[in-house]
């Protein structure tokens, strides 16, 4: 019997699994995918997040391979309204470090035990001492004990700990566009930009090997046909004067925006961490820093209530009121980014210009780029 289940094998299910394997636990780790999906999804990883796992090593092997970005623009019709430095942080990682997801899990996995995949947990039990967790896999159901489950699945797992009834969940209307790829030659290669223009913006991120990642607000009623998604992202770039990255367009993801906090992460023997627990918008790139601040703080609880045979209930609920405060600050930043960056009429995009302006303005300029780098976190 494995002293932790762990569902989940993405980048922080990945790491829970490494953090407490470091410290002697012995895990079980599910993932309902067959294989680690292929695609990049969040990119940035935080000032904060990279402090939280400096000592256990991880940090210096992500950033091995990370590209670092120390600095963002904020541009408007063709003009700079400001300038998000963060290379002038009080913090021993005065950047944000970028990377496709794909491989940061890839990062993970070289410490972490290796996943069972193809195995769906279809529901659990508490019993007085463990939890039997459910799972069917290739070659049937099978139910495994163990002290303590951590469900790090995503959205996709939160029914198995939560009603929906019972969680708040705001929709946005907004659709964006999405796609990775390999960038012409630019002398702002190694700057983050946010394009906000009167069609909705369009967020460019450097990445390593000379790739980026651009993301332009979609108006909700558009074509999902994936050629007019192509064009359309193509389109986006061209009219915001990324003509050459345009040119070079194949593919285009879509996704929406949506919120959800829940009040609590834990029942008695189950946690609840990452996604499955708070799921903020992607713009603005908090959530899977969410979720790695989330394993790096429960890990070290779960490692003494292993070896203790007693849960350190008040450091747990000292953590999950942490964790939940944290979450609602990123939910709050994410709406904010996520009206900003709108299709708006030209009076409320010239008023827009302004604000971000004043709001990049120093000294709220330092603010701005404290409260993206994650550094209003409470675990900062």
């Amino acid at each position: 019997m494995p002293d932790v289940v762990v569902v989940g094998a993405g980048a922080v299910g990945m790491l829970l699994a490494e953090e407490l394997t470091r410290r002697g636990v012995d895990v079980g780790l599910y993932e309902q995918r067959p294989r680690s999906a292929p695609g990049s999804r969040a990119i940035g990883i935080h000032a904060t997040t990279l402090a939280a796992l400096e000592q256990s090593g991880v940090t210096e092997r992500l950033l091995d391979k990370a590209l670092r970005v120390r600095r963002g623009e904020a541009r408007a019709d063709g003009r700079v309204l400001g300038v998000v430095r963060f290379d002038r942080l009080s913090t021993r990682f005065p950047f944000v470090a970028t990377l496709p997801q794909s491989e940061t899990e890839a990062v993970l996995a070289s410490a972490a035990p290796t996943p069972i995949r193809g195995a769906r947990v279809t529901g659990l039990r508490e019993c007085d001492r463990t939890v039997r967790v459910e799972i069917v896999t290739e070659a049937g159901p099978l139910e495994v004990d163990a002290k303590i489950l951590v469900v790090a699945t995503g959205a996709g797992g939160r029914g198995l700990v939560y009603r929906r009834a019972g969680l708040h969940r705001t929709d946005y209307r907004d659709r964006y566009l999405m796609t990775d790829l390999d960038a012409p030659p630019r002398p702002d290669a190694d700057v983050a930009v946010v394009n906000l223009a009167r069609e909705g913006v369009l967020e460019s991120f450097p990445l390593p090997g000379g790739r980026r990642r651009f993301v332009a607000w979609d108006p909700t009623d558009a074509d999902p046909d994936p050629r007019a998604r192509v064009s359309r992202l193509r389109e986006a770039l061209a009219m915001r004067g990324e003509a050459g990255a345009a040119d070079a367009v194949e593919d285009a993801t879509a996704f929406g925006v949506r919120a959800i906090v829940a009040p609590r992460l834990r029942r008695r023997r189950v946690v609840v961490i990452g996604d499955a627990a708070h799921e903020v918008s992607p713009i603005g790139g908090q959530g899977m820093n969410l979720g790695f601040l989330d394993a790096v703080g429960l890990a070290p609880l779960l490692a003494e209530w292993v070896r203790t045979g007693n849960a350190p209930d008040a450091e747990l609920d000292a953590w999950e009121r942490r964790r939940v405060a944290s979450a609602r600050t990123a939910a709050r930043l994410a709406a904010v980014n996520t009206r900003l960056g709108q299709a708006l009429p030209l009076p409320a995009h010239r008023l827009r210009s302004v604000a971000v302006r004043g709001m990049l303005t120093p000294p709220l300029g330092s603010v701005f780029a404290k409260a993206y780098a994650m550094g209003f976190d409470a675990d900062a």
